[in-house]
């Protein structure tokens, strides 16, 4: 076998269904290529919540870019994408936990991002079945949650796709399947999540496991996605398991309740002690969660990187591939933004937000430092 296109894309999750909508639209020749079946990696396995996030600068603009990208796409496809505008509520436990609030509002207040304090008493306005004692929180009106397999079809649905195809190799301007075939394109991009390594040796991205329990339907039990506030501190250390309170409401009715982080390898096994502490942390925060039935419970690998940002553009040592992974747990969050920072690349395009904290090859200049 012998084709050629303009793009060959690796992995068909919601980074590389991205990249192929995002080059598509630009008129070129694109191809997903995919080992197993769209969004059956960490895509399938997500919450799907579109949100800003402020660990570091570098983060909350490319968040906040995606963000925006996002909201276009899913208002344009409500149905499609199983859009829900519940917005995201930050609970604090304390005064200290406050303080975090109000600066993570000064943050995005110097981005424009109308966000909404709140004192004790209007938290539990919106959100009645928190447990009594906490504080306050940070309303995020305009954060949302999709329903990411759905938008990958989406995504894919002007684009080719090969799904059982594993690739063994990428060379200059090629990949190798593990049947032998070669398939020729002049963009190679590696958007293949926690195996992205195997094709691209000196990616520095690591599988850290994580898992959601689902509930059965229980209507208005809580409106907002909620996430406490030590859920930044248990994202931010590569330590080897953590886990945070966080809770989102689905169309269904649903809940998805996490979060959960472990490095383990590729261990898919559900590990039910930590699975058990998630639950009762959550229980915690909202103790009317003990009532609600939970009907699954599953894991899943986010593709992690040391500095916690990911991993977008050229890679130099092999010619024509680009990178597009290393996004961990904000994969479906900044996947618009990734895809368009990397298309303004490849065709010469000025981007809307500085590529620079962002760029694959940083990690090849720290490796010869």
């Amino acid at each position: 076998m012998s084709d050629t296109y303009d793009v060959i894309v690796i992995g068909a999750g919601m980074i590389g269904a991205s990249c192929a909508a995002e080059l598509a639209a630009h008129k070129l020749k694109v191809m997903v290529l995919d080992a197993s079946q769209a969004s059956c990696g960490a895509t399938g396995s997500c919450m799907g919540h579109i949100l800003l996030m402020d660990d570091s600068d570098a983060q909350l603009q490319l968040t906040l870019y995606s963000k925006k990208l996002w909201l276009d796409l899913v208002k344009a496809y409500p149905v499609e994408s199983d859009y829900l505008a519940c917005g995201t509520l930050w609970v604090a436990t304390d005064d200290e936990e406050m303080t975090v609030v109000n600066t993570k509002a000064k943050n995005y207040a110097d981005y424009g991002v109308i966000t909404e304090v709140l004192d004790s008493k209007t938290l539990y306005q919106w959100e009645p079945n928190l447990r009594p004692g906490l504080v306050g929180g940070l309303r995020i009106p305009d954060d949302c949650v999709v329903y990411a397999a759905g938008c990958v079809q989406l995504l894919l649905r002007d684009v080719e796709v090969r799904q059982q195809h594993r690739v063994k190799e990428i060379c200059d301007h090629a990949v190798v399947l593990e049947d032998g075939s070669i398939l020729m394109a002049d963009i190679i991009i590696n958007a293949a999540g926690v195996t992205s390594p195997k094709l691209t040796p000196g990616l520095p991205v690591e599988p850290r496991k994580g898992h959601l329990v689902v509930t059965e339907r229980y209507p208005n039990f809580c409106t907002h996605q909620i996430v406490e506030l030590g859920y930044i501190k248990s994202t931010g250390k590569m330590t080897k398991e953590s886990i945070a309170f966080n809770i989102q409401p689905r169309l269904s009715g649903q809940y998805l309740i996490g979060s959960s982080r472990e490095l383990v390898g590729f261990n898919d096994e559900v590990n039910r002690s930590l699975v058990s502490r998630m639950v009762q942390k959550a229980c915690e925060f909202m103790p009317g969660l003990a009532d609600l039935m939970a009907i699954r419970i599953w894991a899943g690998f986010r593709p992690a990187t040391p500095d916690k940002l990911p991993l977008i553009g050229k890679w130099p040592t092999v010619e024509g591939l680009y990178i597009a992974t290393g996004h961990e747990g904000l994969g479906i969050a900044t996947s618009q933004g990734t895809a368009a920072l990397l298309a303004a690349e490849i065709v010469g395009k000025v981007p809307e937000i500085d590529p620079a904290p962002y760029r694959a090859e940083r990690v090849l200049e720290k490796q010869d430092a």
